[in-house]
């Protein structure tokens, strides 16, 4: 894995600031503790309706990434395609990530 942001989603993981799976993330969402939501490139555009629905009811940014699921889960030792940062710093440091990488994410 040569990606800063994997590296970077890994750290935050291994930090426990990291939660995963479309329901955990609603629910950090709807708690108010999620601070970042990123959705993998190929999730189902029915998820990302809902979440992105969720994250605007809720004023949380969402980020679509540029790696798959299969990346993602890779990176992060679980199958997953959606993630909820739960920490401001982690947060705003991901998205700077993201936003610095070419082939990066796109906003929702």
């Amino acid at each position: 894995m040569n990606d800063k942001t994997l590296n970077f989603l890994g750290l935050c993981r291994r930090a426990g600031r990291l939660t995963l799976g479309n329901d955990a993330v609603v629910e950090e969402i709807k708690n108010g503790k999620a601070r970042l939501v990123i959705v993998s490139g190929d999730i189902s555009l029915n998820t990302e309706k809902k979440l992105r629905k969720v994250c605007n009811d809720y004023g949380v940014s969402c980020v679509k990434m540029k790696h798959s699921r299969d990346e993602l889960s890779a990176a992060l030792g679980r199958f997953c395609a959606t993630g909820a940062v739960l920490d401001e710093g982690f947060a705003k440091k991901l998205a700077q990530l993201i936003s610095n990488d070419t082939s990066g994410g796109n906003c929702l």
